[in-house]
C-alpha cells in the first residue's frame, strides 16, 4: 500500500514528475572524459576540499582557480585546513579530494568532478608570483595569503541530464 503523504509529491518514488515520461524520469548518469572535466571547471569558482582531518573527515568549501593544470586555492596561516594538511616531513603532501558541481535542483539536472592528488604549499617566492597570476580572491574575509595547490593524479566526472 502506498503512503498517500507521499505518493503524490512530485518527485516521489510512485512516479515520475508531472510533465516528465518514466523514460527521462530517472536518466542514466552520463561519465564525462577529464577533458569535459577540465573543461567545465577551467572558469573557477567554489569547490569542495575533502580530507581526513585531525577530527575525522573534513569537507570545507574554498574559492578555487584553475592554473598550469592545478587546482589553487588560498587559506590563512594557522587555520584548521593549514594546520590538518601540514605533514611535519619536508617535501612530503597530504593526499587530498576536491569536488566541484553545478546542480540544478528544478530540472535535476547537473555535473560534478572530482580531482584527487597531493595538496602543495605553495613556498617559495618564484612559485607563489607564478601562482598569483591565477587570480584566486577568497570570499571570506580576514588575510588569506596562505597558496595551496592540488596536482591532479585522478580527474573523474559525471553528468546527469534530460533529454527531449
Amino acid at each position: 500500500m502506498s503512503d498517500p503523504t507521499t505518493s503524490s509529491l512530485p518527485g516521489s518514488p510512485a512516479g515520475p514528475e508531472p510533465g516528465h515520461d518514466a523514460a527521462t524520469a530517472n536518466p542514466e548518469p552520463e561519465l564525462l572524459d577529464e577533458a569535459e572535466c577540465l573543461r567545465l571547471i577551467s572558469p573557477g569558482g567554489v569547490g569542495r576540499l575533502a580530507y581526513s582531518g585531525r577530527f575525522g573527515p573534513t569537507v570545507l568549501p574554498v574559492n578555487y582557480m584553475m592554473y598550469e593544470g592545478s587546482v589553487v586555492f588560498r587559506t590563512a596561516h594557522d587555520s584548521h585546513t593549514d594546520e590538518d594538511l601540514r605533514t611535519g616531513i619536508r617535501g612530503a603532501e597530504f593526499k587530498v579530494a576536491f569536488e566541484i558541481d553545478d546542480i540544478k535542483p528544478a530540472t535535476r539536472e547537473g555535473w560534478s568532478v572530482l580531482i584527487q592528488g597531493p595538496a602543495h604549499y605553495v613556498e617559495s617566492d618564484t612559485e607563489r608570483a607564478s601562482v598569483l597570476e591565477a587570480g584566486v580572491q577568497p570570499w571570506a574575509g580576514g588575510a588569506r595569503e596562505l597558496f595551496l595547490r592540488i596536482t591532479p593524479t585522478r580527474i573523474t566526472g559525471r553528468r546527469v541530464r534530460r533529454s527531449g
